[in-house]
């Protein structure tokens, strides 16, 4: 049984589907080689935005949700995690080209379409193509290829938030929302723009999932400690129970980890009977579909309840992250905006 065609696309597991290990880059990162930069002021430079008709408009099968972005007070901005994870097709090796349709339609039908639609029923969304970093610059040992790569990534990011707060925000409450790669970005913008800035008085919270994010990475944004809360982080890194990656002791183990049933920090156990729904096969609505629990940095879950499930040796659920929880991180964007702009 092909468990990568079969029980792995039944879980979503969102990015780009079931892949072999991803490839590693044999050059070093050329200034010479780095694709043009995104026009922000064209629209075709976002992969969602609230005037355009997109994948962060949908809706899961099988659900009664609805996209709220038409009514939404509340903005977010959504950075996408890695793509770019493949041999590359172009002399663009170190970071994609926002010009490449095929990857392009590789981020809407993956990371917009099953993550970035979590903030649809609240908030607007604005989601930037940015010149991601493949994903060798995360296992390289060469230093300065990585920065390099991370930098041409990050300064798109900037210079779409800077172009989104001058053309489109308009002094509304922001949402910043990341997985993996993105959030590696996310928590340098909230750095730069938010953390102990003027604009923090627009930011709602930030959801930083998908890399280990310490406790103390912000001098005046603090990690979230109830449901409701605003002004903070929320953050964790989905695991099978009882396995601890070889990266455990690297900064995962003194990590942030908010149990997104409870939307609390501490060890209590959360049944699946908690999970208001997680998205599957053809973004369809799965309700029940794991437990969590916090532990020493990680969130830990049981196998998804789905038919064969037990067949699942899947131990890192980093793909997941985000959809296993996706109808609790709806509801919870929902409650934290109603929090704040009651304030």
């Amino acid at each position: 049984m092909n468990l990568c065609k079969n029980l792995f696309f039944i879980l979503i597991v969102s990015l780009s589907g079931c892949k072999s290990t991803p490839y590693q880059l044999k050059s070093h990162f050329s200034e010479k080689l780095i694709p043009a930069a995104p026009d922000y002021a064209r629209s075709e430079s976002w992969a969602a935005l609230p005037t355009k008709n997109d994948q962060a408009d949908q809706i899961p099968l099988k659900s009664d949700l609805k996209d709220g972005q038409a009514e939404a007070k509340v903005d977010v901005f959504f950075l996408h995690p890695t793509i770019f994870t493949g041999k590359p097709s172009t002399e663009y090796e170190w970071n994609a080209n926002v010009e490449d349709a095929k990857m392009n339609e590789s981020v809407d039908n993956s990371t917009i379409l099953n993550q970035a639609t979590a903030f649809n029923g609240s908030g607007k969304i604005y989601a930037p193509r940015y010149r991601q970093a493949h994903y060798h610059a995360f296992v390289t040992n060469d230093k300065d290829d990585k920065v390099k790569s991370l930098d041409v990534a990050y300064s798109d990011v900037k210079r779409a938030f800077e172009y989104y707060l001058k053309n489109y925000n308009q002094g509304r409450p922001i949402i910043i929302a990341s997985h993996s790669q993105g959030t590696v970005h996310a928590t340098r913008l909230i750095k730069e723009f938010f953390d102990n800035k003027p604009l923090q008085q627009q930011f709602v919270l930030a959801y930083l999932t998908g890399i280990a994010t310490q406790p103390t990475v912000f001098t005046n944004i603090k990690p979230c400690e109830s449901p409701e809360q605003t002004g903070c982080f929320v953050s964790w890194n989905t695991y099978a129970k009882d396995y601890y990656p070889a990266w455990h002791s690297l900064g995962l183990s003194t990590a942030v980890s908010t149990n997104p049933l409870t939307w609390r920090l501490d060890s209590t156990y959360a049944p699946a009977s908690l999970n208001k729904g997680g998205v599957g096969l053809k973004f369809t609505m799965y309700p029940n579909l794991v437990d969590a629990q916090n532990h020493q940095g990680m969130l830990w879950i049981n196998k998804p309840n789905i038919k064969g499930s037990f067949l699942l040796k899947t131990k890192v659920w980093h793909r997941a992250d985000i959809n296993f929880f996706y109808n609790n991180i709806r509801e919870n964007v929902a409650l934290r905006i109603e929090n704040f702009l009651n304030k």
